[in-house]
């Protein structure tokens, strides 16, 4: 069972365990995850009544992307996209509307950090800056201008919560709430996979200014315990795209993610806490369009969808 429009899938329903988060219903299978990326967009911690068609399949086929790409440098959760409606190691059936959206995964512990890569000075880094001439306690040299490139891409992590909102810390904070390897690992496949994703998006004509993974621990071929790349990768809801065409540090840039959605929302008054408008058309239009667009140009890929050959 789903509900949504023709178009938008807000909620899905299958008969096994299940957690639901801002945007994905994620599916328990034992030592396998089913994840269902959803067309609900959240802001400000808030998920809005209504969705961006394809958002959810954007979201999956990107990913997969870049798990695809990135491997064999840093390990990953995906087993595969959910391509058809034939699925025998499912125990459930799934209808089309799962197509494209939905990606089995191995089941992991998740590292309770978010793990945070900046390139660019930008959102709240910018602010930060601004306040401090610091991003994330970590000294910038004077003078930069918002959407600055820095002199070095910086490892900014923030911890994890199951409610609210996440805080920012130091990587010295991160080590006492994970150990100093997991928290050495979680930084260095970050960097690593930020710097590729920073220069396959360049060849595209898009900057990534910045970016969040999320890492889990599995067992490796050795029998200890392993940090790996889940949840999502370099996708418009964790990273900040802009246009390499058109980008001009000295000012906030035109963004291919959900950023006209926060930018919109401030514009109304609305306080930011539950219940949040739903979006008007155009912009609901526009987001689609930066999405599917950002999609295509990066991934050289059509988005899979039902009935697509």
């Amino acid at each position: 069972m789903t509900t949504g429009t023709s178009d938008v899938l807000l909620h899905t329903s299958l008969d096994l365990p299940k957690f639901q988060g801002k945007v994905r219903d994620v599916y328990d299978l034992g030592d396998r995850l089913l994840i269902v990326a959803t067309d609900r967009v959240s802001a400000f911690d808030v998920v809005l009544p209504n969705g961006i068609p394809d958002k959810g399949r954007v979201l999956t086929q990107m990913s997969a992307y870049w798990f695809e790409n990135t491997e064999s440098v840093v390990p990953n959760h995906m087993i595969r996209v959910i391509d058809s409606t034939d699925n025998p190691d499912i125990p459930v059936p799934l209808g089309p509307e799962f197509i494209g959206r939905a990606m089995l995964v191995r089941k992991t512990v998740p590292v309770k950090l978010e793990a945070i890569v900046r390139g660019y000075l930008s959102g709240s880094g910018w602010k930060d800056y601004q306040r401090s001439g610091a991003v994330c306690g970590i000294p910038l040299p004077a003078g930069l201008r918002e959407s600055d490139a820095l002199p070095e891409a910086i490892f900014t992590p923030s911890t994890k919560a199951d409610e609210g909102h996440d805080e920012n810390i130091s990587y010295e904070q991160a080590v006492e709430i994970v150990g100093q390897e997991v928290a050495n690992t979680v930084k260095v496949r970050s960097m690593s996979l930020y710097m590729y994703g920073l220069e396959r998006a360049r060849q595209r004509g898009f900057i990534i200014a910045d970016t969040k993974f999320e890492f889990g621990m599995v067992p490796n071929e050795q029998g200890e315990d392993e940090a790996i790349l889940i949840d999502e990768a370099l996708t418009p809801d964790s990273s900040r795209f802009w246009d390499v065409a058109i980008y001009q540090p000295g000012q906030a840039q035109p963004s291919f993610d959900k950023q006209p959605l926060r930018d919109w929302l401030e514009s109304t008054g609305w306080d930011k806490t539950p219940p949040a408008p739903g979006m008007p058309p155009p912009v609901v239009a526009l987001l689609q369009e930066r999405y599917a667009q950002g999609f295509e140009r990066i991934t050289g890929r059509l988005l899979l969808r039902p009935g697509a050959s």
